[in-house]
């Protein structure tokens, strides 16, 4: 089973996961490259995750399903292209035989969903939208602070080894911001390094891991005292896990 990140737009991932056969793809908001992609590797598409409904996610969902007759999944609490089979907390689908959980996720959006499940003989895979980037998170456009702390809590309770699909190549901005958040972070030194010499050679930062992610992302490391400790530098009155979080967020909405 292989995993691809398709370029699109400015920073967009369109994932692809196939068994050089059938494949499926995560928030595909342009229809071309990921036709492009299934014509040059002989792939037929069987199956399209969407995990909420922002126009990068899913403006190409309806020509591709016309194009191919793929069945489309997604969140059942959001507008989405139908038809679909909407999906909620805890459901599992069983594209290419995989058995994959849907995660309910609000923050980003209020319905946003995730896609985790075990791949056989790799390492699991969580196609998490714009929910958790590498070294950050996505703005809150339609949930609460509270709700995207406990959908990154959830998220960071994955085994360590899941290999986290982001959808924006937004690595090394995210880590300028983890690096004032925490500067004397070594695992986040090493991995800027790592980052930038992947980018200098237009090689994605993606997959990254969760336990990668616990150690340099500040979104998920609000409970430690030295985070929150910065944070208060900034906002004073962020004492308690939700006001460090949702100061955090705001710090970083105007980094």
């Amino acid at each position: 089973m292989k995993l691809i990140p398709i370029p699109a737009f400015n920073d967009n991932y369109i994932w692809m996961l196939h068994d050089d056969r059938r494949a499926l793809v995560v928030d595909p908001g342009d229809d071309q490259p990921v036709l492009a992609t299934l014509a040059q590797l002989g792939l037929t598409l069987t199956a399209i995750l969407v995990t909420h409904h922002h126009g990068d996610h899913t403006g190409g969902v309806d020509a591709l399903r016309q194009r191919t007759g793929a069945q489309v999944y997604g969140p059942a609490g959001e507008p989405m292209p139908e038809p679909l089979q909407r999906l909620g907390d805890g459901d599992v689908i069983s594209p290419l035989g995989l058995h994959l959980e849907v995660l309910l996720v609000p923050g980003h959006t209020a319905g946003h969903i995730a896609y985790w499940g075990q791949v056989p003989g790799a390492d699991p895979v969580l196609f998490c939208g714009d929910t958790l980037f590498s070294a950050g998170c996505g703005r809150l456009f339609e949930g609460t602070p509270a709700q995207m702390l406990a959908s990154l809590t959830r998220l960071a309770a994955l085994p360590e080894a899941t290999r986290v699909c982001c959808a924006h190549e937004y690595t090394l901005g995210s880590l300028q911001f983890a690096l004032a958040v925490e500067p004397d972070n070594t695992d986040l030194q090493a991995y800027q390094t790592q980052a930038q010499a992947l980018r200098q050679q237009r090689l994605p930062t993606l997959p990254s891991s969760i336990g990668l992610e616990r150690a340099v992302n500040p979104f998920l490391r609000t409970h430690l005292p030295k985070v929150a400790h910065a944070v208060q530098q900034i906002d004073p009155k962020a004492r308690d896990p939700v006001a460090v979080f949702a100061a955090l967020r705001t710090w970083k909405d105007k980094f």
